[in-house]
């Protein structure tokens, strides 16, 4: 029989709490809601008013994986939903406002992502972000050399980048911007990237061609785009560890020797999360938002 849990007055139907999700550690899905359930001070401010995409893993990353953007059918009533814009038309998606969503959401075990843009202002960004790929033999040590060029790069267009994990072998940079149309984040972002290129010719390349990434770093500037998400942090991913993709520090980020120095897995955050509190925080904070040059 299903347990039924009430969370902030709603009842959750919590299913499978036994069943292995991450076979590398035999983490279950039971550890993966209280994992959520640990990190929701943290989560919920950067889901809050932003549409979600899922990721989902019911069967572990080794079984089937899809990914959804509109409502999943049996979603609860209380589930806050918005009509979202598209270019094939618009589309309702989940908003996770408040804790009892997130337990739903996470019991449908998933990955969460969400736009560089808020439901108010559809297309338009308050973050930009870098995604940094490395094709390997290159790893994340590498993505920190180009990190630390890129925030370099930005402080000088009196922008203040912050850094996390991805979850999976590369690193994500973001900075709180004054609000500004989608194009134009990723046009700035795509000029970075070209600048990055141009300055670091054996690390870089900004193209998205997977024959141009063996041993180099790719510098994604294309999830500024409106209609794109990005992995939100501290998300699990349907990864065969329960890894997550983890706010880090820049002395973390100029000390990384290896890739294991950057690699988070669910059971490490709450420790982070004391210590650290939020590093992403600034984020939130409209007051550190700033223009593009």
């Amino acid at each position: 029989m299903t347990p039924i849990t009430e969370v902030e007055g709603r009842k959750l139907a919590l299913s499978n709490l036994e069943k292995v999700l991450y076979p590398g550690t035999g983490f279950t899905k039971g550890e993966v809601l209280h994992y959520y359930a640990t990190v929701a001070d943290v989560l919920l401010p950067h889901l809050r008013d932003r549409p979600v995409s899922f990721l989902r893993y019911p069967d572990g990353p080794d079984g089937q994986v899809f990914f959804t953007k509109n409502v999943p059918p049996g979603t609860p009533g209380w589930v806050r939903t918005a009509e979202v814009p598209r270019t094939e038309g618009p589309a309702r998606m989940v908003l996770l406002q408040d804790l009892a969503s997130l337990m739903w959401a996470a019991n449908l075990v998933t990955e969460f992502h969400t736009p560089q843009w808020t439901i108010g202002s559809p297309g338009v960004a308050d973050r930009i972000v870098f995604d940094l790929d490395p094709g390997a033999p290159a790893t994340v040590v590498e993505c920190c050399a180009v990190a630390l060029w890129l925030r370099e790069r930005l402080a000088a267009d009196g922008i203040e980048a912050y850094a996390k994990s991805s979850g999976s072998k590369g690193l994500h940079l973001l900075a709180a911007v004054v609000p500004t149309p989608s194009d134009e984040v990723s046009d700035y972002a795509k000029a970075l990237a070209v600048e990055a290129e141009q300055a670091l010719p054996r690390q870089v390349v900004h193209r998205m061609a997977k024959s141009l990434r063996p041993g180099k770093v790719f510098v994604d500037w294309s999830q500024n785009a409106g209609r794109k998400t990005t992995a939100t942090p501290y998300t699990l991913r349907a990864r065969p560890r329960p890894t997550v993709s983890a706010p880090v520090t820049w002395d973390e980020v100029e000390g990384c020797g290896s890739p294991a120095a950057l690699s988070f897995e669910a059971p490490d955050i709450a420790a982070r999360v004391a210590g650290f509190g939020d590093l992403l925080a600034p984020l939130l904070d409209p007051e550190r938002a700033r223009p593009l040059p």
